[in-house]
């Protein structure tokens, strides 16, 4: 389909959701709360995971008063993506409060300094997702199960060059780009690729243990965001808000290919776990650098190393 296709509608060309239990991370703004509503309007029950206790409250009273939704789907769930600790202790608490995990669709933006970035998109989604899996397994080996993770990367994963893009070591994970026309921007989109290698890398040790969890890494399109205006030089943001408004999908819109991602019939039956989408529901190509399986396994070694610095270990999985 065309990304400013009209005829794509989450609610009559994807399947009920009824039973299912998903987490959106992000899900208190922006893609992240229209895929809350487009999920639990298929009958999902939503997990809200953001890290403001008081705009988390909001959210979940903002959703519920929406006549098409039933409030019993939509619960919250703390999480502070900023801090990895809390990141494992906010997954352990889920697995405290529910048996099934169905779709995990992970997503947050930072537009900080590096380590900001890194941390906040790749290394604490990472904990999140580890500290879940053995929950997402289990749910798995259901019968006719269709477990899916979605992380929500971009297309401009793609900027950062073969040399830019390695994951090697803890001074790659804090490149600063200082020596570029728009490190932000830059910073943004690495951490951006990491999050489709780390997609490609984890579906591959999931097929190797013969692990029945497709894993998605979906662009959303261009959407009308506040993080995407942050990430540009501040004189350029003026302008750049008023084109996103003029040109840019809305964030309802811009949530239809995380949905697709997570509800799509298309992905179990063509099998396309471990691949990057486009909208909506398009499979193409990621960046060369993303298709390299050294550079998975650096992203993995390095993030466990990083982890294992900060006191923090996960359940191995095998290479």
């Amino acid at each position: 389909m065309s990304p400013f296709s009209k005829k794509f509608d989450p609610q009559s060309d994807l399947p009920d959701l009824s039973g299912k239990v998903a987490i959106v991370t992000g899900g208190n703004a922006g893609i992240g709360y229209a895929t809350v509503k487009h999920l639990a309007r298929l009958g999902a029950k939503v997990y809200v995971a953001a890290r403001s206790e008081e705009k988390l409250a909001a959210t979940v009273e903002r959703i519920q008063s929406d006549d098409d939704i039933d409030n019993d789907l939509i619960q919250p769930l703390l999480l502070d993506l900023a801090d990895a600790r809390k990141a494992k202790a906010a997954a352990e608490e889920f697995i405290e409060m529910e048996d099934r995990l169905d779709i995990l669709r992970a997503y947050e933006q930072s537009v900080d300094a590096v380590a900001g970035s890194m941390m906040i998109n790749h290394i604490s989604p990472f904990v999140f997702t580890q500290t879940l899996l053995p929950l997402m397994k289990t749910t798995s080996e259901e019968t006719d199960s269709d477990v899916r993770i979605v992380n929500v990367t971009s297309v401009m994963h793609k900027l950062p060059t073969p040399a830019q893009g390695r994951f090697r070591n803890l001074d790659d994970f804090n490149q600063d780009f200082a020596k570029t026309s728009m490190p932000m921007l830059l910073q943004y989109a690495y951490s951006k690729l990491a999050n489709v290698v780390y997609t490609r890398e984890l579906q591959r040790r999931l097929t190797c243990a013969n692990t029945r969890i497709a894993v998605l890494a979906v662009h959303p399109g261009l959407v009308n965001t506040y993080a995407h205006r942050l990430a540009l030089p501040s004189l350029l943001q003026p302008l750049a808000s008023a084109l996103m408004r003029a040109f840019l999908r809305r964030p309802a819109v811009g949530a239809y290919n995380s949905v697709w991602a997570a509800a799509a019939p298309d992905v179990k039956l063509k099998d396309l776990g471990g691949k990057y989408v486009e909208p909506i529901g398009k499979v193409v190509p990621p960046s060369k650098v993303a298709l390299k399986e050294e550079v998975g396994q650096e992203l993995w070694a390095t993030t466990e190393e990083f982890l294992k610095s900060i006191g923090l270990e996960l359940p191995a999985m095998s290479t």
